[in-house]
């Protein structure tokens, strides 16, 4: 058994505006449509939870989509606790070792193949796995100046993306733990590693974007439209 959860509480504040960037549109549908279309119309997923922020005016009352159940919960300030959340939520009949894959709500273009990698990989590797990719640019770090410092060595280096997939009590302990310890994790798989667990890591696809900026948003709904 698989189940999606959604962290969609945020408010988008580095994109601007008064609409969280996961309810704009790109291809005629916000992006939280098309990032949570893309997980429940994959045959391994049996359903989702979506954590909202509080009296939520955008969202748009799904309790299924792709005839599977999508559950709202109330999430939290910061992501690590809109999962927690979304965790606590699921259906009491999801086992403790259902793989669980976590995904940005304003990740729009996911494609069914990176599902089907990264479900793979999550299911043979006790401790996990993530989409991510390898990092191509040559990097630099600044000083507080802002002029070059160093030039930093790129081979070992990934991107993370999502979705990021681990076991139900895996994650659970894994965040319950960072944050009994005060740590601020900014993606599922650095809780799984201050347990001393290495995920693996699934090359996914580069135009599976996380919308961030203007820029990004007029990328993936040229992306998307590509599709239809």
């Amino acid at each position: 058994m698989s189940w999606a959860l959604m962290p969609a509480a945020g408010s988008g504040r580095r994109f601007g505006g008064e609409v969280p960037k996961q309810y704009l549109a790109a291809a005629g549908k916000p992006l939280i449509a098309h990032a949570l279309g893309a997980l429940l119309a994959h045959p391994a997923i049996d359903g989702a939870v979506v954590a909202l922020a509080a009296d939520d005016p955008h969202w748009p009352g799904w309790t299924s989509l792709h005839g599977k159940p999508v559950i709202a919960c109330l999430g939290g300030l910061e992501r690590a606790d809109s999962v927690l959340a979304a965790l606590r939520a699921l259906p009491a009949s999801v086992p403790e070792d259902a793989l669980l894959l976590v995904h940005d709500a304003a990740r729009p273009n996911l494609r069914a193949d990176d599902i089907d990698k990264l479900i793979d990989a999550a299911t043979a590797c006790a401790d996990g796995a993530i989409l991510a990719a390898p990092v191509r640019d040559t990097l630099k770090r600044a000083n507080a100046e802002i002029r070059i410092e160093a030039t930093e060595p790129r081979e070992r280096l990934w991107r993370a993306l999502t979705p990021q997939g681990f076991r139900r009590d895996l994650l659970l302990r894994a965040l319950q733990a960072a944050r009994a310890a005060g740590v601020m994790v900014t993606d599922e798989a650095m809780a799984v590693e201050r347990l001393g667990l290495h995920p693996a890591l699934v090359e996914g696809r580069e135009d599976n974007l996380k919308v961030t900026t203007p820029a990004d948003l007029a990328l993936v709904e040229f992306l998307l439209a590509r599709q239809s």
